[in-house]
């Protein structure tokens, strides 16, 4: 891994599993949405492309309070000392997408979306 990576082979390998995504955003109110790993799209700069179809209350933070913090796990990848499973909690950015070439893509591979909700990550910390 380059030592300029945030998101660790560890995180990636979560993805490939499936397992519930948490997205807390604050702004004009907290607000908790889930989503699935398998949902979650890294681009080859680390940036995490959501397909979004509600997510309204979270829209409304990110206006307001581009901050974000998704946490995201599964049983099936071994975490710190064997434990049964691995959870991460991401910190960064979010914007909304709505055109163009990464909202293309990503509509072709979910269809239900409306816009793409995309994290620019700061942090990525393994939990278990």
């Amino acid at each position: 891994m380059s030592e300029n990576k945030i998101l660790p082979e560890k995180f990636l390998a979560v993805l490939k599993h499936e397992g519930v995504v948490s997205i807390t955003s604050w702004g004009v109110e907290t607000h908790v949405v889930n989503t699935w790993n398998s949902f979650l799209v890294v681009t080859d700069d680390e940036r995490i492309l959501i397909p979004a179809y509600g997510f309204k209350k979270t829209e409304e933070n990110v206006n307001v309070n581009s901050n974000v913090i998704l946490t995201l796990g599964t049983r099936e990848v071994l975490g710190y000392k064997d434990y049964p499973g691995t959870g991460f909690v991401v910190k960064g950015t979010a914007k909304y997408i709505s055109s163009g070439t990464e909202y293309d893509f990503m509509k072709e591979k979910f269809s239900f979306l409306t816009r793409v909700l995309e994290i620019t990550v700061n942090s990525a910390k393994q939990m278990l």
